[in-house]
């Protein structure tokens, strides 16, 4: 997903399905609907790659916690707003320099056969 013209180093989470109210349709604005999150975190994994300590890296338990009460504490209408708050509460830490997430809707509300519908963006420090 990301290219590493930043750092070589990624911290990767996929396919994280959460569900979150999000959408324009009035029925979306009252009724959770399955969403799926990926996050690519640029920051240098050097440190860790040598002491083997947690505390030395980014935790992707800690963001997938952070980006379950991203998705769990708002009613966006727009994807895009969606993923502009998770990719700020990764930057939240000073060790991530550049994320990208992609958020998608898994039934998304048109008449048409699609799997998914949805948007990626990236923000660097």
């Amino acid at each position: 997903m990301a290219d590493f013209a930043v750092s070589g180093d990624l911290v990767e989470i996929r396919g994280l399905r959460l569900s979150g109210i999000v959408g324009v349709l009035p029925e979306e604005q009252v009724r959770a609907q399955p969403l799926e999150i990926d996050v690519d975190l640029v920051c240098d994994q050097s440190a860790s790659g040598v002491s083997d300590d947690l505390d030395d890296t980014v935790n992707y338990a800690a963001v997938i916690d952070r980006v379950q009460q991203i998705v769990e504490g708002g009613h966006p209408a727009l994807l895009e707003f969606l993923a502009a708050r998770i990719a700020e509460g990764c930057l939240d830490d000073p060790r991530v320099e550049r994320v990208t997430v992609a958020v998608r809707k898994l039934r998304p509300p048109v008449p048409q056969a699609v799997d998914t519908t949805g948007v990626r963006i990236t923000r660097t420090r």
